[in-house]
């Protein structure tokens, strides 16, 4: 199935009001730049967004930020970004910080079906209040619920039109993941290539977590 639409103004044609976006990239790298433009273009808003930082100052998802889109984002990292320290302080949006591993494992725990599960990372501290913990060996742990959304914005390096993807050195960071725990996910490529062309043991997303390219 061919799943290549024209531009990336099309791709998220259905992104609606109040969605939860998942968005690739760590810093800059691997971000995917295009969707986020044709999303600030398109005004989305009421967003949720997750990702590990929200961009900077005018670039990336800083875009949507400063656009007024998003009303609540979950991440790892705040730095190298004044216009979120300022909606944070003056309480314009709601931030959720994660510590990076469990981060991960949230999102991958979704895409493998797991509800949740247990990590010693955070016990005893703000990240652990509300949360359910146990003890397992005489170490305490605390639950994580799994971590999904309804899109996933996604950057590969190839992609072929079924929508297998390859990603290149860090900008693989979230991306598989992140590829797994979404209704829909939205790749963009740097190279298109036919179906056939991408050696199959070095696909890092197969094609049956991806809808759009």
């Amino acid at each position: 199935m061919n799943k290549v639409v024209a531009n990336a103004d099309e791709a998220i044609g259905d992104v609606f009001d109040g969605a939860t976006i998942m968005v690739g990239g760590f810093g800059l790298c691997g971000m995917p730049e295009n969707l986020i433009r044709a999303l600030q273009r398109r005004g989305t808003k009421n967003l949720t967004t997750i990702s590990n930082n929200v961009g900077v100052d005018g670039l990336g998802m800083g875009l949507l930020l400063a656009n007024g889109q998003i009303v609540r984002h979950i991440g790892t990292y705040v730095g190298e970004n004044k216009l979120l320290e300022q909606m944070v302080i003056n309480l314009q949006i709601d931030l959720q910080l994660i510590p990076q591993g469990t981060f991960s494992e949230r999102m991958r725990a979704a895409g493998a079906g797991i509800a949740a599960f247990y990590t010693p990372t955070g016990y005893g501290t703000v990240v652990a209040e509300g949360k359910e913990t146990r003890e397992f060996d005489g170490r305490p742990y605390l639950m994580e619920r799994a971590l999904k959304a309804d899109f996933a914005f996604v950057k590969a390096w190839k992609g072929d039109k079924w929508g297998n993807l390859v990603y290149r050195k860090t900008a693989r960071n979230f991306n598989p993941m992140m590829a797994t725990a979404a209704k829909v996910t939205i790749a963009e490529v740097e190279h298109l290539v036919e179906v056939g062309e991408l050696e199959p043991d070095l696909i890092h997303t197969p094609s049956v977590y991806v809808q759009r390219i």
